[in-house]
């Protein structure tokens, strides 16, 4: 979208404008950025565009923001810091075949995670997530955010937090494509409370290649509906 687009320009502008700073100033690691006050009025920017392009900085480690303190420089190492911001700034928007690999890639190993270290409390999760998903399907009704939740549940069983932000990171896009693409039809859904069971199955036996070799066949479909849409 026009919109998203103006968007994500606007914060690698202020990114790039917040490196030049650093770079200016000499700032080392450590060292305290101006408040977003300064920074708004010296990039003529708002509060807000200036605080999106903090948070995807802090989001990568370049910077740590301290409630009541400040944001300051990362403990990295400038000529690092300029090299990730570079790399940052030269990202482009991840398609939607990209997101299904990386999702797979991800999911693969945090499914044989899950299966090992997941707790009562985890299998508790992903169950009331599985019966949200599939209320929905029987009621004939869109059902894409209650399946990623299925998944979410199954990263955080995971026990490993930054896969689990991983998948947080990249679900809101993958949500905008299975919308726009018309991923899920009523077949498929149905299909997916099948396959969702065999997975929780074997979850629930702490079986971890049971539980990769059912999520490899969840995603089967996906996977070649994603190589097919061009």
């Amino acid at each position: 979208m026009i919109i998203d687009n103006e968007i994500q320009s606007t914060k690698k502008i202020i990114i790039s404008s917040l490196k030049d700073l650093i770079n200016f100033k000499n700032l080392e690691p450590g060292d305290k950025l101006p408040s977003e006050r300064m920074l708004s009025e010296k990039f003529n920017v708002s509060r807000g565009n200036l605080r999106d392009a903090l948070q995807t900085l802090e989001y990568y480690g370049l910077v740590k923001s301290i409630p009541q303190s400040g944001t300051f420089v990362a403990d990295i190492g400038i000529i690092a810091l300029n090299g990730m911001i570079d790399d940052i700034l030269s990202l482009p928007a991840p398609s939607f075949k990209e997101l299904v690999e990386a999702r797979i890639f991800l999911e693969l190993k945090g499914v044989k995670l899950a299966a090992i270290r997941r707790t009562s409390d985890d299998l508790v999760r992903i169950e009331n997530a599985l019966t949200a998903y599939s209320d929905k399907v029987k009621a004939g009704e869109d059902a894409v955010q209650e399946d990623l939740l299925f998944h979410l549940a199954i990263a955080r069983a995971s026990g490993n937090p930054t896969l689990n932000t991983f998948m947080l990171k990249i679900t809101p896009e993958i949500i905008n494509n299975f919308e726009k693409h018309h991923v899920c039809d009523k077949d498929t859904a149905f299909i997916g409370i099948e396959e969702h069971n065999a997975i929780i199955q074997a979850i629930r036996e702490n079986d971890p290649d049971a539980a990769k070799d059912a999520m490899k066949k969840h995603f089967k479909a996906l996977y070649q509906y994603c190589y097919n849409i061009e």
